[in-house]
């Protein structure tokens, strides 16, 4: 615990560093300086200039440690542990002045996270969880909201940057609409995990994630209580589901259901 406790204070000062970075970065034109899986798919440069600090400072600090960024920066570890990083997740959200992006860092030993920190950049909230310590936002504990019937909970989501796996989702959303209390997107996974954790939404369903998108956030997540798993999805890759423990099977069965899984029967209302 001690190491997991050294790893998540390494992970706060660097992703409150890259948070400082990115927030200047709003201020000026963004400028859109490539696409990934789509042409919808962007990254900017201050995308590429916050993976950088994050790379430096964190080689600096922890020499000998494995490094993965969205961004393409990759190095092994000589020290078992590495670190998974999103510099700007919530791009397309930066791009447009939407205040809901954050920066993401995850300490990741033996394939799982350790420690993990998430900045919301705009409102400056940090997200943080060490592996068997619990998670905190700003300091303070967090915990999953309460349990309630489907019909009263409110469910986060995301939809992939690929039309024909976007168009897949959306008739599962759709169908998952007429079940819940309502369903939002707001643009990043790694903010959306956390909300679960802090108790801000009841469930978080969503497909075509990549590891450093839920590193951190599902860290935060598990640790306030929530249980966190991956199932084939309907648009061939994987989909994250995210709860409350008490109610997890129950909200598997229904986005099953709705169709967001690739075993997903014909959907029928309870």
């Amino acid at each position: 615990m001690a190491g997991y406790e050294s790893l998540l204070h390494v992970a706060r000062q660097v992703a409150l560093d890259a948070a400082d970075l990115v927030e200047e970065g709003s201020r000026r034109t963004v400028v859109v300086s490539g696409t990934k899986s789509s042409p919808v798919d962007i990254v900017t440069q201050v995308d590429k200039d916050a993976e950088r600090l994050i790379h430096d400072r964190l080689a600096a600090l922890r020499p000998g440690d494995g490094f993965i960024g969205e961004e393409g920066g990759r190095s092994a570890s000589d020290t078992g542990i590495s670190w998974l990083v999103d510099p700007i997740d919530g791009t397309v959200n930066f791009l447009y002045g939407i205040p809901q992006y954050s920066v993401s860092i995850a300490a990741i030993e033996d394939g799982r996270s350790v420690a993990g920190v998430v900045v919301d950049v705009a409102r400056r909230e940090v997200f943080e969880a060490a592996l068997g310590g619990g998670a905190r936002c700003d300091g303070r504990p967090i915990a999953v909201r309460p349990v309630v019937p489907l019909g009263q909970r409110l469910v986060l989501t995301g939809f992939n940057y690929v039309a024909e796996v976007r168009a897949k989702q959306a008739q599962a959303a759709a169908l998952l609409l007429r079940e819940v209390r309502d369903i939002r997107r707001l643009g990043s996974a790694a903010l959306d995990l956390c909300a679960v954790g802090a108790g801000r939404a009841d469930g978080y369903v969503e497909e075509g994630l990549n590891p450093w998108d839920g590193a951190a956030g599902g860290l935060v997540a598990t640790e306030a209580g929530a249980v966190l798993r991956t199932r084939p999805g309907v648009g061939g890759t994987d989909c994250y589901l995210c709860a409350p423990a008490a109610g997890f099977e129950e909200f598997t069965a229904l986005v099953e259901r709705c169709g967001f899984l690739a075993e997903s029967g014909e959907y029928s209302s309870p």
